[in-house]
């Protein structure tokens, strides 16, 4: 698969499809510090990677992430976010056992909910325009 640009290109498709990802510590609880956001980046590009997709952005604060992931169209969106949360959690834990306390976050690393919006490209209100002005075939 290669990339141009934006787009993904595969031998049947072409496709773009960018994704801006929010996960939330349990309980917002305030546990990261600027290592772990970069262990936390290391291990899900190597997540993304898996995936076929691309990390393109990652930052955070101290208790949520924010990541623009470009995936292809094989992928659901819940599958990676699945293996993005339960791998770092995983490795968090593993690597700093004091700010993620087991009892404290009473077993769960991340927030079960979390924000996905897809991203890029032209307003629903061009595409929707656009798509009215095709030519229907009689």
């Amino acid at each position: 698969m290669s990339t141009e640009g934006d787009y993904r290109r595969g031998r049947h498709m072409v496709s773009a499809m960018p994704v801006h990802l929010v996960f939330v510590t349990k309980y917002r609880r305030g546990v990261f510090n600027d290592e772990m956001l970069d262990v936390c980046e290391a291990t899900m590009r190597k997540v993304c990677e898996d995936f076929e997709a691309e990390l393109v952005e990652f930052n955070g604060e101290t208790d949520h992430l924010h990541l623009l992931v470009h995936y292809p169209p094989k992928v659901a969106v819940s599958g990676l976010v699945n293996s993005l949360k339960g791998v770092s959690a995983r490795i968090l834990r593993r690597d700093f056992t004091g700010p993620t306390n087991y009892a404290l976050m009473h077993g769960h690393f991340w927030s079960s909910s979390y924000f996905a919006a897809s991203c890029g490209g032209a307003p629903l209100t061009v595409v929707r325009q656009y798509i009215e002005q095709q030519c229907r075939p009689l």
